[in-house]
């Protein structure tokens, strides 16, 4: 497989799996006259898939970013592009469980709604590791680009996020808020990760 092949069978994945998480809006049931008020019951569906959508939207710069600065690719190397892109297709999931049950109101749903979608990304983060890690030890696929100095600084990122994630599923079980702000940090620390790695490999 190319690497053209490769990246276009990605892109695909990711556009599919953006066009699932809108398919969670529906039309609430509403009496004559209260659609409004139906609408605003469903808040907790707008903020899971706002969320959802900037964490897969960053996922997909980067993953577009990183192989587009690669020089060539294997077969070990398509099959972890593989296992990435199906672990990232489960977010729909935890997505799902985090509007509904916010939608519920119980505190203990929450929490294991939550903590399935901190488990989600930290098995993302953890698969981007083994990228960085394969990648850093196979310099044969790699670009002058991803070969400077800089860029080596970057290979502990998914790392981080790990952590991040691990300090979510921990805090969600004594105080759900709290793990709720470490989720959106790892999510939000991916953000950062990507105008880093976009920095250095000179893209604006």
């Amino acid at each position: 497989m190319t690497k053209d092949r490769l990246l276009a069978f990605s892109d695909g994945v990711f556009a599919i799996l953006i066009t699932i998480l809108v398919l969670e809006f529906t039309v609430p049931n509403f009496k004559s006259g209260h659609l409004l008020e139906a609408m605003f019951h469903q808040w907790p569906i707008l903020i899971a898939y706002v969320v959802s959508y900037f964490y897969v939207g960053t996922l997909w710069l980067f993953h577009h970013d990183y192989f587009n600065a690669l020089k060539a690719i294997n077969r070990n190397l398509n099959l972890i592009n593989l296992l990435i892109l199906f672990t990232i297709t489960l977010i729909n999931y935890p997505m799902a469980l985090v509007a509904n049950t916010l939608s519920r109101g119980n505190l203990n749903d929450i929490r294991v709604a939550f903590i399935t979608y901190d488990l989600v990304a930290l098995i993302i983060s953890f698969m981007f590791y083994v990228l960085y890690s394969y990648i850093g030890k196979h310099h044969e696929l790699k670009s002058n680009r991803m070969e400077n100095s800089a860029f080596a600084k970057n290979k502990y990122d998914p790392l981080i996020s790990v952590s991040l994630y691990i300090l979510a599923i921990i805090s969600s079980l004594f105080f759900v808020p709290l793990g709720a702000f470490f989720l959106l940090a790892g999510i939000g620390f991916h953000f950062v990760a990507y105008l880093r790695l976009s920095n250095i490999l000179g893209r604006r």
